[in-house]
């Protein structure tokens, strides 16, 4: 809901880092690299109660995110890149989870039915964004078509960011939160059934295929 307008804001500034890092030599798998080790950082500082240090790499994991895109495109993007961007974003924002978890034991309730949610969500996603390219949906220039929902990467940033500010009421956060990504788990879902459920236009036939064969 937030990323469009948020991604027309910070597209210049990630732009011209990008262009800073590409000038220096730095690749975009370094990139990818460093903010997910920057990433699973967080979610030990969270785990241990270092509410304030999680914050601080939490974010500067969600900035190294930003800029593995753009410096990937002056590069040329690779599905490689895409993969592991997705990998990395994914085991740390269950990672943050589970370390609320150990952090925050009244939580844990909250904690495993997010997981839950994002597991549908991200299943729903997975699923449905290659089978939307199949039918020739365009994508925003992404590794992978992008199904948008309530909760996408812009409400996953506060909602975390929120967590280490106020960790005395994660549980009400994560209840919160958790019902976000059910709705965008049902958003994806009704996405789904609406758009598979129409036929997909058949392919052309070539001449050779329509013609009959001649005989001699």
């Amino acid at each position: 809901m937030l990323d469009a307008p948020v991604r027309r804001v910070i597209a210049p500034g990630l732009d011209a880092a990008a262009a800073g890092l590409d000038r220096l030599g730095v690749r975009p798998l370094a990139v990818t690299g460093l903010g997910w080790l920057v990433g699973i950082a967080a979610c030990v500082a969270v785990a241990t109660s270092h509410w304030s240090t999680a914050l601080v790499l939490w974010l500067a994991n969600r900035a190294l995110d930003g800029l593995d895109g753009p410096l990937a495109r002056r590069h040329g993007a690779t599905d490689l890149g895409g993969f592991l961007d997705l990998l990395a974003d994914f085991s740390v924002y269950g990672g943050f989870v589970l370390a609320v978890g150990v952090a925050v034991p009244e939580a844990r309730l909250a904690c495993l039915v997010l997981l839950l949610t994002y597991y549908v969500s991200g299943t729903a996603f997975l699923t449905l964004a290659p089978l939307l390219e199949k039918r020739g949906a365009r994508g925003d220039g992404r590794s992978v078509l992008f199904v948008g929902g309530l909760a996408e990467g812009t409400e996953t940033v506060l909602a975390y960011a929120v967590l280490c500010l106020l960790p005395a009421h994660a549980e009400t956060v994560l209840w919160v939160f958790a019902a976000m990504v059910a709705l965008t788990a049902l958003q994806r879902i009704g996405l789904g059934v609406r758009s598979l459920g129409i036929r997909a236009p058949r392919p052309l036939r070539t001449t050779s295929e329509t013609l009959p064969e001649e005989t001699p």
